[in-house]
């Protein structure tokens, strides 16, 4: 099933594809599988319809599959629900404020070869929700920003809350995928680096410290300011992605190719990646998890990192194989830095 976040009509509601152009209301599905017991169960008659895209997360199995079933009537059945035009609606992101954002770091073998020294386990780092945008809302930069490029990936969207789970059972937490859009600032992050010497325990005395030289950057400003997460449009379900490490991967910049990739080649697989993660954070509904970046480039030889927002023109279009298309234009809006001190 392909679910959204929309506004439609004066109101935000959930809605899924009844096929290319219409969708439906996800509520009204909901009311007819909940008042149908030839397509719905017991424990979901009398049910409360969803408000938000959390909701239908919560879901229970059987519940899930009645809605399932109403949106096949619906399908077959022209007339039973209120049809949705598309291109109507505005797109908000599918979760709209997910608890958190888990984004893997470096995580495609294209940028092994990059690597000086690097961890033997998936590095990730957090998103704060306020950065995300919805489908074909602009990604807004600001000059001050520096250099700022696309990064096409794949996300999970976490179904149950999930803590030290082996990877075996992993993909088990998933509700299902999106397109997520990991906007980076190459400029802020250049800005925001320290070189400088770390103090740790000493090793031979724990009772003395010693000096450590050390590189690091803070991804809060380069990776999480406002509109640095486009995902969407569709949370698509776990059921009908048959297998998350195998789907190609395409990112335009301005109706140019700047990536043509597939989620084969991350290093670490999303059951892993899930599973690592879930032995230090404990996973929520609708918690997003963004595998890391596509970037093999183009035919052209044009990668992402020829994308500089500041100057490559809109819209960043990425195709993900059984996901659909995330479009965003991008603004670059003339304002400088104001006056913080």
């Amino acid at each position: 099933m392909k679910l959204a976040s929309i506004r439609y009509d004066g109101r935000d509601l959930v809605a899924a594809e009844l096929d290319a152009g219409r969708l439906a209301d996800v509520a009204d599905l909901a009311r007819i599988a909940d008042a149908d017991r030839a397509y719905g169960t017991l424990d979901v008659v009398h049910a409360e319809p969803p408000r938000d895209m959390l909701d239908v997360i919560a879901f229970s199995n059987a519940r899930f599959a009645a809605l399932a079933a109403a949106l096949e009537r619906a399908r077959a059945e022209p007339d039973l629900v209120r049809t949705i035009p598309a291109d109507d609606v505005t797109w908000h992101p599918p979760v709209r404020r997910p608890g958190k954002i888990c984004a893997v770091a470096m995580n495609n073998s294209a940028s092994n070869e990059r690597k000086i020294s690097a961890p033997d386990h998936p590095a990730f780092f957090l998103k704060p929700s306020s950065c995300l945008v919805g489908h074909l809302e602009p990604i807004r930069i600001r000059p001050y920003y520096g250099s700022v490029h696309p990064e096409p990936e794949l996300a999970v969207v976490i179904g149950t809350r999930t803590r030290d789970v082996d990877f075996e059972n992993a993909l088990d937490a998933v509700f299902g995928y999106t397109i997520f859009n990991d906007v980076t600032s190459n400029g802020m992050r250049a800005e925001d680096r320290f070189h400088y010497y770390a103090v740790y325990a000493s090793k031979e005395d724990p009772e003395k410290t010693e000096r450590v030289e050390q590189h690091l950057s803070y991804a809060g400003r380069y990776k999480g300011s406002d509109t640095f997460g486009a995902i969407g449009p569709w949370l698509v379900t776990r059921d009908e992605i048959r297998d998350p490490d195998d789907l190609t991967v395409l990112c335009k910049a301005g109706g140019e190719t700047i990536a043509e990739d597939s989620t084969r080649y991350y290093n670490y697989k999303v059951a892993q990646v899930i599973s690592f993660i879930s032995q230090f954070l404990t996973l929520e509904p609708g918690d997003v998890i963004s595998l890391g970046t596509a970037f093999k480039p183009g035919a052209r030889r044009k990668s992402i990192h020829h994308a500089n927002l500041q100057y490559t023109p809109g819209p960043i279009e990425i195709s993900i194989e059984g996901l659909g298309t995330l479009s965003n234009p991008v603004v670059v809006e003339d304002r400088p830095l104001g006056r913080w001190r």
